[in-house]
């Protein structure tokens, strides 16, 4: 029998290899039916994930919630169920690939965030969006896990109308970008205008404007983020009392980007990306063993003062001194 335990520990010790026969391969007294028959089998959920992170989570009033989505690419996969064609932003494209829409914990700090929910993307199983998902998390989270944090950051793909009133009405503060096609609204005389077209002036871009976003009922605050690059970015908030500066503003945008280094972690880490089994129960557990894989590592690496990359990595030092000492391939 192959239990959770042996396959989160096969994930975090195989340095390429995800498969099940190359777990077969390297584990006494197992098979490649057994651990097939484990994934398949298994029914891990999300909960499960929460489960294993409410104990290590520094949850306080100024933590956030992040939410995004990553696309683990399959694009050379033809039968695996819960892959379907969609955009990938890591890749610029259209692939194939199984989408996971994430909630993670951050208290801000460098580092120092977990992934406390998630769903698959995969409409044709339950007809619901990404931003359905992102919803059903954000109820979870104050129904279910009672989270001291009232703080969400979020990009411009989940700042629709709906979970923009949704997140208000819980009385929680969001942050999120906006795409330069919408609409907005200094006061009755202007009536609605494209973000491009806004003049600033010097005391504008370090305060922010206090605008009218179109079909939302109440005011946001808008900033006007400019890159070392040339670029903009444009920042809403719907914290029109305390959010009244720049600094705040660019600050929490910047807390926002430690979802992205979940994302590229957890893919390069775990073998998210890299299970070859065909039904969708088997990739939804092989996906929940990755989180737990990803969380050992994260609580493992804190403890040792290292990163996650650095623990990792620390792996292989010892089978690679060895090598060097007493090479069993020497060069000719």
């Amino acid at each position: 029998m192959i239990s959770k335990k042996d396959y989160v520990e096969y994930l975090i010790s195989t340095p390429f290899n995800y498969t099940c026969t190359h777990m077969a391969d390297h584990k006494d007294q197992v098979s490649h039916d057994m651990v097939n028959r484990f994934l398949k089998s298994e029914r891990f959920h999300s909960g499960h994930l929460w489960a294993l992170v409410e104990p290590h989570l520094n949850d306080k009033a100024d933590s956030f919630l992040l939410v995004d989505d990553s696309v683990q690419d399959k694009r050379y996969a033809r039968f695996i169920d819960l892959a379907k064609r969609q955009y990938s932003g890591n890749e610029h494209a259209t692939i194939n690939g199984i989408n996971l829409v994430n909630l993670v914990h951050s208290t801000g700090n460098e580092g120092d965030f977990l992934p406390i929910d998630y769903r698959i993307y995969h409409p044709d199983t339950d007809n619901k969006t990404k931003n359905d998902h992102f919803q059903d998390m954000f109820r979870r989270a104050i129904t279910h896990k009672h989270l001291k944090a009232r703080t969400v950051l979020f990009d411009s793909w989940y700042a629709s109308v709906d979970n923009l009133k949704l997140i208000h009405r819980s009385g929680w503060t969001f942050f999120t970008t906006l795409k330069s096609n919408r609409m907005i609204s200094l006061n009755r005389d202007t009536g609605y205008q494209h973000l491009d077209d806004l003049v600033w002036s010097d005391a504008d871009e370090r305060t922010g404007l206090s605008v009218k976003l179109k079909e939302l009922p109440f005011l946001v605050r808008l900033f006007k983020i400019v890159a070392p690059n040339g670029g903009i970015e444009w920042l809403i908030t719907n914290d029109l009392q305390v959010t009244t500066n720049r600094f705040v503003a660019e600050n929490s945008n910047a807390v926002r980007w430690q979802i992205e280094e979940f994302h590229r972690s957890f893919k390069q880490l775990t073998g998210s990306e890299r299970c070859q089994c065909r039904k969708a129960y088997a990739q939804r557990n092989h996906l929940a063993c990755c989180y737990h894989a990803w969380v050992s590592l994260t609580l493992k690496a804190k403890q040792a003062l290292k990163t996650v990359y650095q623990l990792h990595s620390d792996l292989f030092t010892t089978y690679l001194t060895l090598e060097l000492s007493n090479p069993r391939i020497t060069a000719i």
